[in-house]
């Protein structure tokens, strides 16, 4: 798979793809390869006419529709009106956000990047189960690693960090996909869970950001082209197996074309995955069916 590009993607024609937080940045670039390659792609974004603005700049079958992941509310409506999918990519995200609450009054980035995707993936799975060669791809991120779960405060109400949120998060939505993993194989669902991350990659350029963050976008960042390739080959390429992790792997992981990567750390305790799933299915009040 060295070097591997969107030119390298097989036909699509025939499936359906999900693509969450998609009227920009990485979403955006995966709809318009996607629906390139022949895929009907339905793009979700909080403000329906932005989506459709978006939408319409891309060439193909692409739909937009309505969907907040930091309202489980806004989800359940999505997914009941959802009858086909073959993939979803998992890709909206909130990112080093000030101190907020979700609209059930979660944390903003646990619940924008692992309450939502947790409820949205339960509530799609009978339906993704029936498509073809299907796929569940979550967006993860190399600060996982660097992410703490303080099961008696969730919450953050006795500190809040954005850095220590998000990479909290992330590392929630890492425990996530390999713990679904590991239930889709022991149910022998035709569902694979897989991992990607897009590396340190310049999205989403309207969005207000440190001065910092604009100094490191200019400096070290990959372009959207280069972002999107790990999530891209994660839903698509034939030769990917339940439970894998895909992203750039040149400096540090910030950089470069889809590789495999390897999970490390706190990521890979079952135990702690197991308890992040129970908590999640009763915050979420979403039981998992699988």
């Amino acid at each position: 798979m060295e070097k591997w590009t969107a030119a390298d993607m097989p036909d699509q024609t025939g499936r359906t793809v999900v693509v969450t937080g998609a009227n920009r940045g990485l979403g955006l670039e995966m709809v318009r390869v996607l629906a390139e390659r022949g895929a009907h792609v339905v793009m979700t974004a909080r403000d329906l006419e932005k989506g459709r603005a978006a939408a319409a700049r891309v060439s193909g079958s692409v739909e937009a529709r309505v969907l907040d992941l930091a309202d489980l509310d806004s989800i359940a409506r999505f997914a009941a009106g959802i009858e086909r999918a073959d993939v979803l990519i998992n890709n909206a995200a909130a990112i080093m956000t000030p101190r907020d609450t979700t609209e059930q009054g979660f944390e903003l980035q646990l619940g924008t990047n692992h309450l939502g995707p947790f409820a949205l993936t339960a509530q799609l799975y009978p339906v993704l189960r029936e498509g073809k060669s299907p796929r569940i791809v979550t967006a993860s991120s190399a600060i996982y690693k660097q992410g703490k779960i303080d099961f008696d405060d969730l919450g953050s109400t006795r500190s809040y960090s954005p850095s220590s949120a998000y990479a909290r998060s992330k590392l929630a939505s890492t425990l996530f996909a390999l713990e679904l993993d590991r239930r889709l194989q022991v149910s022998g669902s035709p569902v694979l869970s897989v991992l990607s991350h897009p590396g340190y990659t310049a999205s989403n350029p309207g969005q207000a950001k440190s001065l910092l963050l604009r100094l490191g976008d200019r400096l070290m960042a990959q372009n959207v082209t280069m972002g999107a390739l790990g999530a891209l080959y994660a839903a698509t390429n034939p030769g990917v197996q339940g439970g894998e992790f895909y992203g750039p792997v040149g400096m540090g992981g910030t950089r470069g074309f889809p590789m495999p990567v390897k999970v490390n750390g706190a990521a890979t305790d079952p135990a702690l995955a197991r308890r992040m799933w129970e908590v999640s299915e009763k915050l979420t009040a979403v039981p998992f069916p699988v």
